[in-house]
This record gives structure tokens, sequence and C-alpha cells, in this order.
């Protein structure tokens, strides 16, 4: 054997036998049939995966219109500062008039006790004048007899 001789094939060489070769055919129709089943379970999985992408994609942005619609009605708000004025404004004179109708009614109640007083005071004397007028006439009727 010479040295510059190769021992070694080169892909050109063996090019021409791929088709003939009867042990590579098997070889890969067994590898073939190893893989398929894992890359068609695969693909299946990323097709779905791609569907359940698309899905969640509406809803994002169906989700994101609704959001855009509630930001819109959130801004687009009355401005409530004036009416908020005046129900405090509202609400300062209902306490005046509470004041007022308060003091009122105490003011009414102190006049109704010194009415009372005041009855009971002019009756007691009455009562206590009646039996004097008794002993009196009871004191003349003994001067008298005497």
């Amino acid at each position: 054997m010479d040295d510059t001789e190769s021992t070694t094939t080169s892909a050109d060489e063996n090019t021409g036998n791929l088709c003939d070769n009867p042990t590579r055919d098997t070889l890969a129709e067994g590898l073939l049939g190893v893989f398929k089943p894992k890359v068609d379970q695969l693909d299946d999985r990323v097709r779905a995966t791609r569907i359940c992408q698309l899905e969640l994609k509406q809803r994002i942005d169906s989700l994101n219109e609704e959001l855009q619609r509630v930001q819109e009605a959130l801004n687009n708000h009355p401005d409530l500062d004036p009416y908020v004025k005046k129900l405090i404004a509202c609400k300062h004179k209902v306490t005046v008039v509470l004041n007022v109708l308060q003091a009122s009614q105490d003011r009414l109640n102190e006049i109704r006790q010194m009415i009372n007083k005041e009855k009971t005071v002019r009756t007691v004397p009455e009562t206590i004048s009646e039996p004097e007028q008794s002993t009196s006439s009871v004191v003349t009727s003994q001067g008298s007899i005497n």
C-alpha cells in the first residue's frame, strides 16, 4: 500500500451509492419511525399553542378596548366641585338653623318652667291664706265670747 493512497472514501464517491444501499434505507426508515411520532406530537402541541396564543391575543385586545372605554369614562366625568361646595354651604346653613332651633327650644323650656313655678307660687299662698282665715274667724269668735 502506498502512502499516497487513502483508504477513506470521500462523500463524492459514495453519493452514487445512497439510493442503492438497502441497509441505509432501512436504518433511515427505522429512525424516521422512532422520531416521527414525537415530531408529529410536537407539531400538534406547537399548533395548539399557536391557537391558544391567538385566543389569548383576542382576549387581551378586547380587554384593552374595554379598559380604554373605562379610561374615557373616568376622564369624562363631570366636575363635581361646585356641587360639593353647594352641599357644604347647605350643610352649614342647616347647622345654623339647627342651633337656632335648639336655642329656641331651650328658651321655651325655661319659660315653661318659670310659668310652672309661678303658678305653684300663686296657688301655694292661696292655700296657706285660707287656713289663716279660718283660724282668725275662730279667734274673733273667741274674742267675742270673752
